[in-house]
């Protein structure tokens, strides 16, 4: 592979701005990564680790030069970060975020975008429960799909060379449109997650059973829902907050799917259960077939496998 970009800037050095100097590295896909985090420890440990070419002490360092600048902050963070670094952008850079939120990204980055400077919207669909700069690792995006959310006068150029670079990396690109994005994500992402948090919660305040039965006898249900409540919880209060409207419809759909469930146990109707039950689990079996998991237990982890989401 060759370069892509010749100066790539990472504002936020977490789990997906790691992985990404990673890949980029790995396919020799930047001249020059350089990095940036608020918190002087994780820029500390990003140098003791050699995560970028060069780690700064500033966002307007890190940006000055470079062609592609990925805000990998929390979504709440986008608008600040923004117009710090809007008067420090080179004439025709590209700015993409990863952030899991789309039409409020762009709400609060679009007004400080400079002329001549590209904003393209991003998401990539893939995690881990774990966070910071050592946790990043290249494979991270192979065969997951990195959503963009375009504006409408999106430079052709300047959109295929970003998807070029996703690409490069292992990752499957689509485009959509924010709104239809965010709702997307509610069912795909954020209500799921919310759930995990709740089941969490409940197990936490059931006074009935211990914390140590909890823990001790996890089966593989709850245990996958505390390995989905680990994310990080600045990122998902900022999803939430901003997402709002799309996480509150989809929750809603679910308690009343919910009480459906509810009254057919309560009735013993066994026949409704299983066609229910049948019904979902295709949905599994095609997210299998779309390669997006394997059927292998424990999400198709092995013993120090960091898992996808």
């Amino acid at each position: 592979m060759s370069v892509i970009y010749d100066r790539v800037a990472l504002i936020g050095l977490g789990l997906i701005a790691g992985s990404m100097a990673h890949a980029m590295r790995a396919g020799g896909l930047a001249g020059e990564i350089t990095g940036y985090a608020r918190s002087s420890a994780t820029r500390d440990t990003a140098r003791e680790i050699g995560l970028c070419d060069r780690v700064c002490d500033s966002a307007a360092e890190t940006v000055a030069g470079a062609d592609l600048v990925v805000l990998a902050v929390p979504v709440g963070a986008m608008g600040a970060v923004m117009a710090e670094i809007a008067p420090h952008l080179a004439p025709g850079a590209t700015i993409t975020d990863v952030g899991s939120v789309k039409q409020s990204v762009i709400d609060a980055v679009a007004p400080h975008l400079p002329a001549g400077v590209h904003f393209i919207p991003g998401h990539p669909l893939a995690g881990t429960e774990h966070s910071g700069p050592r946790a990043g690792f290249a494979s991270l995006f192979a065969n997951r799909w990195w959503l963009l959310t375009p504006l409408p006068d999106t430079d052709p150029a300047a959109l295929a060379r970003l998807d070029a670079l996703i690409t490069a990396m292992g990752a499957k690109t689509d485009r959509m449109e924010a709104p239809h994005h965010d709702l997307v994500l509610a069912v795909t992402s954020h209500a799921p997650h919310l759930i995990a948090y709740t089941m969490v919660g409940v197990a936490d305040h059931l006074r009935r059973v211990s914390g140590e039965e909890v823990i001790q006898y996890s089966a593989a249900g709850f245990r996958d829902f505390t390995r989905i409540a680990a994310s990080d919880p600045t990122m998902w209060r900022d999803v939430f907050l901003h997402n709002k409207e799309a996480t509150l419809d989809i929750l809603g759909r679910f308690t009343e799917e919910l009480f459906v469930l509810q009254r057919a146990i309560r009735m013993g109707d066994g026949p409704q259960l299983h066609d229910y039950f049948t019904r979902t689990r295709a949905i599994r079996r095609g997210i299998i077939e779309a390669g997006q998991d394997t059927e292998a237990p424990d999400f198709g982890r092995t013993p120090g496998a960091r898992p996808a989401e």
